[in-house]
This record gives structure tokens, C-alpha cells and sequence, in this order.
């Protein structure tokens, strides 16, 4: 009896890795679920996300973020009383930053505008991404921030490598990290999302902190209020006298970044809503 019991549990052990493998369609479909659903997903329009950003000790500015399909965005913070904008527009990045002297809405480099088109997929790169010409690959799992990950590779279309992961238990999206170009400069950057809450069926982050891979020092937002398929008209992501533009502009784009090195925000969400169970 002990001979044929022996041999059985050699093939168990075997086969065990198999039985609880998941594979990257399967990773990817609960994430989904968890975010809300795919078809819920796909049916999104738009957003407008309305919090504070941390600029440096002492200094927080508010800000207001809007997204459109298929490409559309647009920030609007205010520092020091003054309102800048970025926004793309689905072809051309600009900007308007009164606080660096610059009084004229100017489109961005011709470098940043392509970096900002590459970005510019409103589900992101990991819905549809057969379809879109990208390869995802499940690498295995991370810690992040205390809690295992499931470690999504990402090589879109355009030859972009990236990585997305994906909590064991939750399969809601807590980092992302890839190289980021920006001014003439590339370096490797990192993003976290917490604090996942539920509005209109869709569970979203209220609190997302991105940086320099590797580095303690992140720039945090906070936001108090996110609202789905509010009505955006198309004139919010163009820029002002755009007819008149020339196309010799070089406006920086990732300035509000750099406006100051000064503010500190964690203000408590407005939205009434459930929090995520995280480990």
C-alpha cells in the first residue's frame, strides 16, 4: 500500500504548481472584476479627479485632473494664487504656466507631445491589450509596500517596457514603474496607488504617489472628489489661440513638477465610500 501511496504523491507534488498557476488572461480578468468590470470599463467617457498635490514642505497645490476619451487630458493646479494648465490634446501637448513668467498658453516640445501620445490610451495599456499590439507577461510576484503583487510585464506596441502590479488579494493596481523621458531626459520612475475606494461602481485610488525609482522622496496627491462620465467638452484640451500658434514653442512639459520643492497634504476624502482590504 505504502508503494503505491508513495508514487502518488510524487505526481501530486508535481502537478500542485500547475493546479494553482494562473496565467496572465486569468490575473488580468479579475483585475478587471475588481475595478469594476470590463464592459463598465469600456463604457467610461470621462473623469474629473479633484484633490490637492504635494509641491514641498509647506506648500500643497490644488488640483484638478480630466481625462476624455480616447486621449484627452487636462491638469489645472493653482500655486502662490496664480493657475497653470497642462493638457493634451490629443495630438499636441501645452501648457500655461503664469508662475514661471509665462503669461501665453505655448505648446510643448515636439518630444513631449509624442510622449504624451504614447500615454495617452484612456484604459491604459493592459485592457485590450492583443488587440492594441502590446505583450503582457506574468514575471511573478513582489513585495510592494508589505503586500505580494502579482508582477505584470509590459511591452507595448512601440517597443515601451513597463511594469504593473497587481495585489494578491485585491488585483487592484498598487504600483507601476517604467522609464519616463521627459525635457531630454530619461530615468527610471515609479507611481503608487492606495486608498481604493468605491465611486459609481468603479474602484478607484484616492491617493497616488510617483517619483524617481528607488528614491523616498515621491510627489503625493490627494483627492477629495472623483467624479465618472461628467460632461467634458472638447475645447477644455485645446489650447487657447491654438490657430495662432507656431509650432517652434518648446515649452517644458512636466513643469509643475518643478513650480517648487515645497508642500505637504493629506487631506481626508469627502467621497463617502468603502476602503479596499489590504494586507
Amino acid at each position: 500500500m505504502l508503494r503505491k501511496l508513495i508514487p502518488l504523491l510524487a505526481l501530486g507534488l508535481v502537478l500542485a504548481p500547475v493546479v494553482h498557476a494562473q496565467t496572465v488572461d486569468e490575473v488580468l480578468a479579475k483585475h478587471f472584476e475588481a475595478e469594476g468590470g470590463l464592459d463598465k470599463l469600456k463604457s467610461l467617457q470621462s473623469r474629473r479627479v479633484t484633490g490637492t498635490m504635494m509641491m514641498g514642505p509647506g506648500m500643497e497645490a490644488p488640483i484638478i485632473l480630466e481625462q476624455k476619451r480616447p486621449g484627452k487630458r487636462r491638469i489645472e493646479f493653482t500655486v502662490q494664487g496664480m493657475t497653470g494648465v497642462q493638457a493634451f490634446d490629443g495630438e499636441r501637448a501645452w501648457s500655461l504656466l503664469p508662475f514661471m513668467g509665462k503669461t501665453d498658453p505655448e505648446y510643448a516640445s515636439e518630444e513631449d507631445s509624442k510622449n504624451e501620445r504614447d500615454e495617452s490610451d484612456f484604459d491604459g495599456p493592459l485592457v485590450d491589450w492583443k488587440a492594441k499590439g502590446h505583450t503582457v507577461e506574468l514575471v511573478g510576484k513582489e513585495a510592494v509596500q508589505g503586500a505580494d503583487a502579482f508582477k505584470l510585464k509590459v511591452t507595448k506596441k512601440n517597443g515601451t517596457i513597463q511594469y504593473y502590479y497587481l495585489d494578491t488579494e485585491t488585483y487592484l493596481l498598487v504600483k507601476q514603474e517604467g522609464k519616463t523621458k521627459r525635457r531630454g531626459t530619461e530615468f527610471d520612475g515609479e507611481s503608487f496607488f492606495s486608498d481604493y475606494k468605491d465611486v459609481d461602481g468603479y474602484m478607484v485610488p484616492f491617493v497616488m504617489e510617483q517619483g524617481a525609482k528607488g528614491m523616498e522622496q515621491r510627489q503625493k496627491m490627494s483627492f477629495t472628489k472623483i467624479e465618472m462620465n461628467v460632461p467634458l467638452d472638447d475645447s477644455r484640451f485645446v489650447m487657447p489661440g491654438a490657430a495662432a500658434a507656431t509650432d517652434t514653442s518648446k515649452v517644458a512639459w512636466g513643469a509643475a513638477a518643478d513650480t517648487s520643492k515645497t508642500a505637504k497634504s493629506a487631506p481626508k476624502s469627502t467621497t463617502t465610500a468603502t476602503k479596499t482590504k489590504k494586507k
